[in-house]
Order: C-alpha cells, then sequence, then structure tokens
C-alpha cells in the first residue's frame, strides 16, 4: 500500500521530522515519546501514519547505525508495536475477504 502524498507532505509530519532531527544520539527517548505523541494509541492510529513513522523508523539514519537501536530499546519496541498493528490489521483485512 503506497502512503498518500498528503500525508507525508502534511505539515504535522514536516514539523515533527524537523524536531527529531539531530535529537536521536542524545534523546532517544524523547524522539520516541515524539513518535507516539504524533501516533496516538498504536491500536487507534491510522494505518497511513502507522507506516510513515515505520518507514522513517527503517531508513537510513537506522540502517547505518547512526540511531542506534542497541544503545535504546525503545526504539525496536515501537518498531516492533507499529509492524506487529501493521499485521493484525492486514490478517483481519485478509479474514473479511
Amino acid at each position: 500500500m503506497k502512503i498518500p502524498v498528503d500525508i507525508m507532505n502534511s505539515k504535522e509530519w514536516i514539523n515533527l521530522r524537523e524536531k527529531l532531527k539531530g535529537q536521536w544520539i542524545k534523546n532517544s527517548d524523547w524522539c520516541v515519546k515524539q513518535l507516539r505523541d504524533y501516533l496516538g494509541p498504536i491500536n487507534k492510529s491510522d494505518e497511513n501514519k502507522l507506516r510513515i513513522v515505520l518507514n522513517y523508523m527503517v531508513g537510513s539514519g537506522f540502517r547505518s547505525g547512526i540511531i542506534s537501536s542497541r544503545d535504546n530499546p525503545s526504539i525496536p519496541k515501537l518498531r516492533a508495536e507499529i509492524s506487529a498493528e501493521l499485521k493484525k490489521r492486514k490478517f483481519k483485512s485478509d479474514k473479511k475477504n
């Protein structure tokens, strides 16, 4: 599923990304909290928001190790929660069809 451009270009997401820039190394807990605040309750969050955050969290900063998941367990925890929710929704959708 492709993320709608209007969601990715929303002022709310752009502003959040700007706030997170340069903060991950020193304030990763704060950064994860900002992402959680953006999403709201994961089980009720808009699927597009879940996809945006998950894509962000597997992006180059995380893949390259610049932002280390090893040093902060809240990073992989949030990724796992989002991934599990998306799988749960897909399973429900597949069951309906």
